[in-house]
């Protein structure tokens, strides 16, 4: 059974920082591009980094590029995004997701909310 499990969410002030990690279960998880999604209230889930399968390539939406880090560790089936410089539109909930490359579907985890706020 697949399993994708997201921490580090929390509540931060603007100018903060917070890491999320996700860990990935029941798959292959090198044979998956992993990616970060998120969705505020009232909006549609937007993609906001992505990984290849070994970390060679990401690539970032273009209002976190420059704030935000993805990395993967395939030893320890982990995903994580380094948030930086946090701004109230980075208020969402943020998912985990891994796709396979020829898939057009692939698996989501649960969600961690992410609060900016004085």
């Amino acid at each position: 059974q697949v399993h994708l499990v997201e921490s580090g969410g929390g509540l931060v002030q603007p100018g903060g920082s917070l890491r999320l990690s996700c860990s990935g279960s029941g798959f292959t998880f090198h044979y998956y591009i992993m990616k970060w999604y998120r969705q505020a209230p009232g909006k549609e889930r937007e993609m906001v980094a992505g990984v290849t399968e070994d970390g060679g390539r990401k690539n970032y939406a273009e209002s976190v590029k420059g704030r935000f880090t993805i990395s993967r560790d395939n030893r320890r089936r982990t995903v994580s995004l380094q948030m930086d410089n946090l701004k109230f539109e980075d208020t969402a909930v943020y998912y985990c997701y891994a796709v396979g490359r020829t898939s057009n579907s692939g698996y989501w985890g649960q969600g961690t909310q992410v609060t900016v706020s004085t």
